[in-house]
């Protein structure tokens, strides 16, 4: 069977193909810049070796249906081509970023789905747009296949109440449907479950770091979400690259109120001109590792700042989970960046904590552990693989 997974954003569109059920994908590939006369589509096909042959085009794309259509004839190109035809695809699987509580599991899309994922434009309004539009242009294009939403919130469904809710009026949870969410729960769950194999432990109590752009964490007892730092939206927790994390909100009513901000000025600010952009003046980590090892005194705060925002959460977790077996990083940062790990776990002893700087500094492929022999809890670096998940939870549904 083949599983075409696809994660639109308001200018882009990721995919990969899957021939279930090899978790090996066949094709992957990234369309950006959609609207634009210059838009660029990467698109790789893997050998059986596992290494992919690229092919990288700029052309102009109108709209999502183009660049969806541009992609099945990539998929489907008499030499180059994976695909004989596109009515080979027998599911496509969508990442739909909110889910809100209406979707705690992977389902099949159907009229009511999409008008509950419309009706949740408001909870995400730069997300679920996207992911829906990619919906209708999937349905128009591979009429044949069975569409499947997966839901980045529905991981952390399994919060209890008194972590979900916030302490205001009753009606304001139970009228309008504020409460905590989180996301990242595609990943959060996946790299939950690879650390629960490794350690053979079916009640492993884990904090789960997703550090990429966007920034979070998970408090995981035997695979099921318990606190997450994310909240009504993707705006609270750890600070990110451009997003200010934890805030009290009176700083709101003092841009607002003194400094005559208005709203969508201070939803930009928080969300799109704060955290390390704030910080130092770059969002990527790369960068700014290079202006600390140049001596900048910013970049040097900004790390400290956002690894001890880690360690905060990692001391709230521990005692929610009531202690703790693994810390798991992951994403872009978490697997890539060894200062943050080493920042993130200091003066985390009394926990058990000890990590292992050599193996921490050693980049390798594939699950691994940089703690020493000696330390009570493993620190373990797992990489995400969000498209794969989609794809497991596609399957699981399908054998249902």
């Amino acid at each position: 069977m083949n599983i075409f997974v696809i994660n639109c954003g308001s200018s882009s569109i990721k995919y990969q193909l899957f021939r279930w059920p090899t978790e090996q994908p066949v094709c992957s590939g990234l369309v950006e810049r959609i609207g634009a006369d210059n838009a660029t589509i990467t698109h790789k096909v893997f050998n059986e070796a596992n290494d992919p042959t690229t092919q990288q085009l700029t052309l102009a794309l109108p709209d999502h249906e183009a660049g969806l259509r541009e992609v099945v004839r990539l998929l489907t190109d008499p030499t180059a081509g994976v695909l004989r035809d596109p009515t080979e695809i027998g599911v496509v699987g969508h990442r739909v970023v909110h889910g809100g509580e209406s979707f705690a599991a992977t389902t099949f899309i159907d009229e009511e789905v999409k008008a509950e994922i419309r009706r949740l434009f408001a909870l995400a309004p730069l997300h679920n747009p996207a992911n829906y539009l990619g919906i209708e242009v999937a349905e128009r294009i591979f009429p044949q296949a069975r569409q499947v939403a997966v839901f980045d919130t529905a991981f952390h469904q399994t919060l209890p109440e008194y972590a979900f809710r916030y302490a205001l009026p009753e009606a304001l949870y139970t009228e309008q449907r504020i409460r905590v969410y989180g996301f990242h729960g595609t990943s959060h769950k996946y790299v939950a479950e690879q650390a629960t194999a490794y350690l053979g432990k079916p009640d492993a109590r884990l904090i789960t770091i997703h550090l990429g752009n966007g920034c979070s964490m998970a408090a995981v007892r035997g695979n099921q979400s318990l606190d997450t730092s994310m909240g009504f939206g993707p705006l609270a927790g750890l600070v990110m690259g451009t997003r200010s994390g934890d805030l009290d909100p009176s700083v709101v009513f003092h841009l607002l109120q003194e400094l005559h901000y208005t709203p969508a000025q201070v939803s930009n600010l928080l969300n799109k001109e704060s955290g390390m952009l704030g910080l130092t003046g770059f969002s990527d980590m790369r960068d700014i590792t290079a202006a600390l090892n140049q001596g900048d005194a910013r970049a040097q705060l900004a790390y400290d700042l956002y690894a001890y925002r880690i360690r905060k959460y990692i001391g709230a977790y521990a005692a929610v989970l009531n202690g703790l077996d693994a810390l798991v990083f992951t994403a872009g940062v978490g697997e890539n960046d060894a200062l943050v790990r080493q920042l993130a776990c200091q003066h985390l002893e009394f926990f058990g904590v000890q990590l292992d700087e050599v193996k921490n500094q050693t980049r390798a492929p594939g699950l691994r552990e940089i703690n020493l022999p000696e330390s009570r809890v493993k620190v373990l670096v797992v990489p995400t693989n969000e498209e794969l998940e989609i794809a497991q939870q596609c399957a699981a549904l399908l054998e249902g």
